[in-house]
């Protein structure tokens, strides 16, 4: 399905949580998240991953290297403050740079560490509070999934 009618270049975007082995995304906010992930999947391919810690993620940002290297997102309460549209704009720049992969990365507890913060292209916050991991991905879904929808023209942003 294309944007305004253009045939979409491919890219994946994946929303990754650091959580240790004990947390677990259930109940109503996994209810919300996988509704927001079936949402954003009508205009490109939404999923959502667990990943141990930091470095599974960069691990996997490493291998799943494609022609291009995976954009990487990071959420943190120090971040750059954006608004949809500025986040809209954000993925679609990467779209149009020929990203096939754009990550947004929820977590660890403990903040980031040097080494993630220097991957990423742009470290984004969802507001100066600090939010629990599963609040955390339901609030970047639903914000990607804003973001398709401001691309597409569809009514759900309606500038509010």
């Amino acid at each position: 399905m294309g944007w305004r009618g253009v045939a979409c270049k491919s890219m994946k975007i994946m929303i990754a949580s650091i959580l240790p082995k004990r947390a677990n995304l259930a109940g109503a906010a996994s209810e919300m998240l996988q509704g927001y992930l079936e949402r954003g999947s009508r205009y490109v391919p939404v999923s959502h991953r667990v990943f141990a810690n930091e470095g599974a993620l960069l691990s996997f940002l490493e291998d799943n290297a494609g022609r291009t290297r995976p954009a990487l997102l990071l959420g943190d309460s120090r971040g750059k403050q954006m608004s949809s549209e500025e986040l809209a704009a954000e993925v679609v720049r990467l779209q149009d740079a020929g990203n096939q992969l754009l990550v947004l990365g929820i977590g660890p507890a403990d903040g980031w560490t040097p080494e993630a913060l220097k991957r990423a292209n742009l470290t984004i916050a969802f507001g100066r509070i600090t939010l629990p991991h599963e609040l955390a991905a339901v609030v970047a879904a639903e914000q990607i999934y804003r973001a398709l929808t401001i691309r597409a023209g569809h009514p759900y942003h309606s500038g509010h």
